[in-house]
């Protein structure tokens, strides 16, 4: 498994936001406790709010919102965007900034909020391409508000192309990741999508009825 597949499972885990043994957790990633903790250390660094010690377990403290800033959700999405676009920099000290500011962007806000879409960010670690994926939001957005269904062209854990029909629901956040979430018409599952794997996304002349 990859390791950003390995971390994106390891803060799935964490997202109950209740304590979790470090054996538990290296058992459900079937991966050594020596690795368990060196990703516990990965998402720590990240600015992603782990805590914990490595005899009581860890878990993903929630939030809190910094007083006396408020933001819409718009800002919210147009201020991540920016610092995903600042994080592909090569200058060291714009990096460094906007790194520290995603780090407390992370701390200040609600970690389970607007659940439309609107506050997720991406960051080049612990995960792959901080940019990459956003540039599918207008169509996501836009194709979940009309109920509109979706071609997604997707990049499985093996590295392989895999192309799917998709009535898209909503779009999620945990910590620094953005998933897309619906129901998929080839496999006839539901399904959770990483906005970072998607190759391709492309609106359908076809609506759909959302499933009970």
């Amino acid at each position: 498994m990859r390791r950003s597949d390995r971390l994106f499972a390891l803060l799935s885990t964490l997202g109950d936001h209740t304590l979790h043994r470090a054996e538990d957790l290296a058992a459900a990633q079937n991966v050594s406790l020596r690795t368990l903790y060196r990703d516990i250390g990965r998402l720590q660094s990240s600015g992603v709010p782990v805590t914990g010690t490595r005899g009581a377990g860890y878990r993903l403290d929630r939030a809190t919102t910094l007083p006396p800033l408020t933001l819409t959700d718009p800002e919210i999405e147009a201020l991540q965007l920016a610092l995903a676009i600042v994080l592909e920099t090569t200058d060291p000290d714009l990096k460094s900034a906007a790194t520290t500011l995603a780090s407390k962007i992370d701390q200040s806000l609600p970690l389970e909020g607007a659940r439309q879409a609107t506050d997720w960010q991406h960051i080049e670690h612990p995960f792959a391409n901080a940019a990459r994926g956003l540039g599918h939001l207008p169509v996501l957005r836009a194709a979940i508000r009309a109920r509109q269904k979706l071609k997604i062209v997707y990049n499985r854990p093996d590295k392989t192309l895999h192309s799917l029909i998709l009535h898209p629901v909503s779009l999620h956040h945990q910590a620094r990741s953005w998933i897309l979430k619906g129901w998929s018409e080839t496999t006839g599952t539901d399904i959770a999508l990483r906005l970072d794997l998607i190759e391709a996304a492309d609106a359908l002349p076809e609506l759909f009825t959302p499933r009970l």
